[in-house]
């Protein structure tokens, strides 16, 4: 039995427009997700992250390239693990004038799942007050509660959820980020895509960074941060002007952040820093390096600067 639950190898899709050539959605994709993981798609609109999860759960076949759920090939033998895979992808569908305990009794009915579940999902996804309402009188946050009750009715061993807190207000979000890391806990694998950082941040143990349809980084929020040289050194002395004189003439870019700090851009080593201004009479009275965050490494990896594209690359999701 393999630890990787989903692995996807040289993924590519295409899409024919009825004029000019293909767009791009994924080109040459590599993902591997072990088992008990919480993995983020993190990527802006357009990066491939729907495109991915689509293809890895038969909703859109690949191009070229090869993927698998639990060792079994995608969609080729799906249905061999189709039962140990839950998700939220889009919009769920309803029947808008059933009740919510309604619509899951009848999904658990035809999934073969027990009537119990119902009610656990239900109060799992903090809707246990609300089953007996009609969905049509849903809000769009309670919709997307429900269809994350539909994801979880089969005890799946791993959950895919498509940017589940989409709707939500801050309480609901933290409701579902509680519930993510829970399903965690629990040893179920989660893919989570996501564009929101805090998200990611927050809740998982590893991401994959994808733009225009390739993984640009793969590793724990920590190390893909880590991997980054400081964005610079601030620094606080009593004379800013002298002090800025002092780093410049050193051959370190300076610019005045406020009225009691300096930074120093780039990569300074902080003890540097601090002898040059010392050997000139400048005593450093705070100093603090700053490491950019998963947000400037997204959005670094996002540029089209950052890496070349593919040619026709855009369109997915």
């Amino acid at each position: 039995m393999t630890d990787l639950v989903i692995e996807t190898h040289g993924l590519r899709k295409e899409y024919r427009r009825p004029r000019g050539g293909p767009v791009v959605a994924l080109d040459d994709l590599d993902l591997a997700v072990g088992r008990g993981e919480i993995h983020g798609l993190l990527g802006p609109n357009g990066a491939g992250k729907t495109t991915t999860i689509r293809i890895l759960l038969g909703l859109a076949s690949a191009t070229a390239g090869s993927a698998s759920l639990f060792g079994e090939p995608v969609p080729r033998r799906l249905p061999r693990v189709a039962r140990r895979v839950g998700a939220l992808v889009d919009q769920p569908a309803f029947h808008p004038g059933m009740s919510a305990r309604r619509n899951l009794a009848l999904l658990a009915a035809a999934g073969g799942v027990s009537r119990s579940r119902v009610e656990e999902t239900l109060d799992q996804v903090g809707l246990a007050g609300h089953g007996e309402e009609r969905v049509r009188g849903y809000s769009i946050a309670m919709r997307q509660r429900l269809g994350l009750a539909s994801a979880l009715l089969k005890r799946p061993e791993l959950v895919v959820l498509d940017e589940p807190t989409n709707g939500l207000d801050p309480s609901g979000i933290r409701e579902v980020r509680g519930l993510v890391r829970d399903l965690g806990r629990a040893g179920v694998t989660v893919l989570l895509s996501t564009h929101l950082l805090a998200e990611a941040q927050q809740v998982c143990d590893s991401v994959s960074i994808l733009s225009a349809g390739r993984v640009r980084r793969s590793g724990t929020v920590p190390e893909l941060v880590g991997r980054d040289q400081p964005a610079g050194v601030r620094v606080a002395v009593d004379d800013l002007d002298a002090a800025a004189a002092t780093l410049r003439a050193a051959g370190m870019r300076v610019t005045r952040e406020s009225r009691t700090h300096l930074f120093v851009e780039g990569s300074p080593d902080p003890a540097a820093v601090t002898r040059v201004l010392a050997e000139q009479g400048q005593f450093v009275r705070e100093l603090i390096p700053e490491r950019p965050d998963v947000e400037d490494v997204v959005r670094r990896l996002s540029e089209p600067s950052s890496e070349p594209q593919p040619q026709g690359t855009g369109g997915a999701q």
